[in-house]
């Protein structure tokens, strides 16, 4: 790719997203940053500043559920730039909670946000990754690898994106497009903020499944105790973009590969049941 790859990257307004646009900005990328509301983007903006960046990266509004938007954002680009080297989908939101008690409406809308408007990204983007014989990089989970209680509509989610991605790779790759999936574990950031959850709440309201939710809610918080900070977890992401060639999968942390190559290795089922059984207080785990 020619210097000053043309990148745009969902999702920017905080977190992996925001630290992902700086470090990109650094690598000598142009960064398109893009949220759905552009009035959050004061954080990125003196972050950029600070790293010495600022003229490297531009705030557009993109809205991953609405075509339209994804459309004009791209158009945006195109006419400025005349080309797009990489697409980073980022853009994500989570929810905590189970099935029989949520009902389908978190379901979908997880879905909505986490799956069919990566896919929506993507399919509008091609034809412009074709042309430069860009790639695509998607920000997934280990969650989008080892399910996770309480986390069914999130992980359903991601693992659709993983099971997307991966189909797509090798039909991509035929075009001269690269794919690659990246996978965090936990990241200090304002994801689990966002969410804006009353713990206490939701255990109350879990009726038979308090005791488990609790349980879980205790390890997730261990974990975050010793999560790695956003810009450790945007470090694959850039190489994802400037690397000769990008491997399909990649984890951003010792951890996360760890865990993660614990499902690649179960052909059973067993020793992610026994994992994650433990988190909850399953019975046999």
């Amino acid at each position: 790719m020619a210097t000053h790859r043309i990148v745009l990257i969902t999702g920017t307004s905080s977190g992996i997203g925001l630290a992902a646009a700086v470090a990109a900005a650094r690598a000598d990328c142009r960064v398109v940053a893009t949220m759905r509301d552009t009035g959050r983007a004061g954080n990125l903006l003196r972050a950029a500043e600070k790293a010495g960046v600022a003229e490297r990266i531009e705030v557009e509004r993109l809205d991953v559920t609405d075509p339209a938007s994804v459309a004009d954002c791209l158009d945006i680009v195109l006419d400025r730039y005349g080309r797009l080297d990489a697409v980073v989908n980022n853009a994500g939101a989570g929810f905590l909670g189970t099935i029989e008690q949520d009902g389908m409406v978190p379901v979908r809308a997880a879905m909505e946000v986490n799956y069919f408007g990566v896919v929506e990204v993507t399919r509008a983007a091609l034809p412009h990754l074709r042309a430069s014989g860009g790639r695509v990089v998607t920000v997934t989970s280990v969650g989008g690898v080892v399910g996770q209680p309480f986390n069914e509509a999130y992980c359903a989610a991601k693992f659709a994106v993983e099971g997307f991605m991966e189909s797509l790779a090798p039909v991509a790759a035929t075009v001269g497009v690269a794919v690659t999936v990246v996978e965090p574990g936990a990241v200090a950031s304002e994801f689990v903020d966002n969410q804006r959850l009353d713990v206490p709440a939701l255990i109350t309201a879990a009726g038979p499944y308090g005791p488990a939710l609790q349980a879980y809610v205790d390890r997730a918080r261990q974990a975050f105790d010793s999560a790695q900070t956003p810009e450790e977890a945007a470090a694959p992401i850039v190489a994802a973009l400037t690397v000769e060639r990008p491997p399909l999968r990649m984890q951003t942390s010792e951890t996360a590969r760890a865990f993660t190559g614990v499902k690649l290795a179960d052909q059973d089922g067993s020793a992610v049941l026994g994992m994650t059984g433990g988190w909850v207080g399953a019975a046999g785990a």
